[in-house]
């Protein structure tokens, strides 16, 4: 049979069991737990011995139907729905990391990410170390005997920062340490992180999935490249069950003893976003590029950041690592913070909010919102200028972004 695309497999995803009134879309099953004929079934399905949802918090029709969807249309071995993006990278480092290992990363990372990482988890015990990860050779001089991961974003939000993927995937692999990416901006279909040599991935399905901010939701996605037996938390199970480590220990402890899961309710109406994710990929790409060279060759702006542009120094590395498109997110600096907040203020159909992939164009000012806690030598460090504004581009027409970008911007003369 001939491939299919990442559109029809959204739309084409089967139900796991038939339903028994042929509904097209997998009904919403908001119902906490689930009767068995038997107490014997009952025992069993607890056990794992037979298949079959008993509570929610675990496992939900839904849900899992959502689950395969993704599994479908990405190159994933297994795949967890959690609550949140944030649910996703808390539940994974706590399920492959601990007290005493390090995990490597950089600080260029979303705010939130960065303060899970260095006022959450390490009062647990667990240390971060920062690298260039756009120089993938110095990771072998930090990488040690307690290294279990390199976590990074494909794209960086907002630095819009892009590490060559497959050049960091060869030093992981060396060393037998987890390659995790958070592909939010860049989720399947605009990245095959599997192809790049990412073993497990992250994202807010909140972003592009949900289909337009619908709905929080995060997923985790296995692509089951990693010999779980190196991995120190993970080896006795990956004894038993060898490729499945990972999900088991997900599944059977840290996600259903967090209580990290996926609402049914959100989990349907994600799974309606994923049917149409490609086309409002597609627009908002396109959207983003031309609002980037639009602003590029616009005298009132200072600079202009998106991989993208042929003008940007990762335009040869976003090409062959997103070919569907650089995502939808870019920068520009104005001459000082005022101008910024008199820019946004000015705005009348952009948006001023936080969130990425909305059907809606979305600015911020990331130094005075998603970074405001962290001091002014930090933020040197992560790359946030308070010049600089971040741009969430959505599926409008172009040409009224344009005129209300127009309409906003404030001539460096003051005329």
């Amino acid at each position: 049979m001939k491939k299919l695309g990442v559109a029809t497999k959204a739309i084409h995803s089967d139900f796991l069991k038939k339903d028994p009134h042929g509904a097209m879309h997998m009904p919403v099953y908001d119902s906490v737990s689930f009767e068995f004929e038997t107490a014997e079934e009952t025992a069993k399905a607890f056990e794992g011995k037979r298949a079959g949802h008993v509570y929610s918090r675990i496992t939900n029709p839904t849900v899992e139907n959502f689950e395969q969807k993704i599994k479908n249309i990405s190159s994933g071995f297994g795949v967890l729905a959690v609550s949140s993006g944030m649910a996703a990278i808390s539940n994974l480092i706590l399920a492959i990391a601990g007290s005493g290992d390090n995990i490597i990363t950089t600080k260029h990372l979303f705010g939130n990410t960065l303060s899970l990482f260095e006022r959450t988890l390490k009062s647990w015990g667990l240390e971060v170390k920062y690298a260039d990860l756009t120089n993938p050779n110095s990771l072998s001089d930090i990488i040690d005997s307690n290294t279990r991961a390199v976590f990074l974003e494909p794209i960086t939000n907002p630095q819009l920062e892009i590490v060559d993927m497959k050049a960091l995937s060869k030093i992981t692999k060396k060393h037998n340490i987890l390659l995790i990416a958070d592909t939010t901006i860049t989720p399947p279909y605009l990245f095959d992180s599997k192809e790049f040599g990412v073993d497990v991935e992250v994202i807010s399905s909140t972003k592009y999935i949900s289909g337009g901010a619908t709905s929080i939701g995060g997923v985790i996605i296995d692509n089951g490249t990693f010999e779980w037996k190196y991995n120190p938390k993970l080896a006795e199970d990956a004894k038993k069950i060898g490729p499945f480590a990972l999900i088991s220990k997900l599944r059977n402890e840290v996600y259903r003893n967090l209580g990290a899961c996926l609402s049914p309710h959100n989990a349907y109406l994600q799974s309606i976003g994923l049917e149409t994710l490609t086309l409002r990929a597609d627009k908002s790409c396109s959207n983003t590029l031309v609002l980037a060279k639009y602003l590029e060759d616009n005298s009132k702006i200072d600079c202009v950041h998106y991989p993208g542009l042929e003008s940007s120094n990762y335009f040869d590395i976003a090409k062959k690592q997103f070919p569907n498109g650089a995502g939808a997110l870019m920068t520009f600096d104005l001459s000082s913070i005022e101008e910024c907040f008199k820019f946004m203020n000015k705005l009348s159909l952009i948006r001023r909010a936080t969130n990425l992939n909305d059907n809606k164009t979305l600015i911020l000012h990331p130094g005075s919102t998603i970074f405001c806690e962290f001091s002014k030598e930090q933020k040197d460090e992560m790359g946030i200028r308070d010049t600089m504004i971040r741009l969430a581009v959505g599926i409008e027409d172009v040409e009224d972004l344009i005129f209300d970008i127009e309409q906003a911007l404030i001539p460096k003369n003051g005329m």
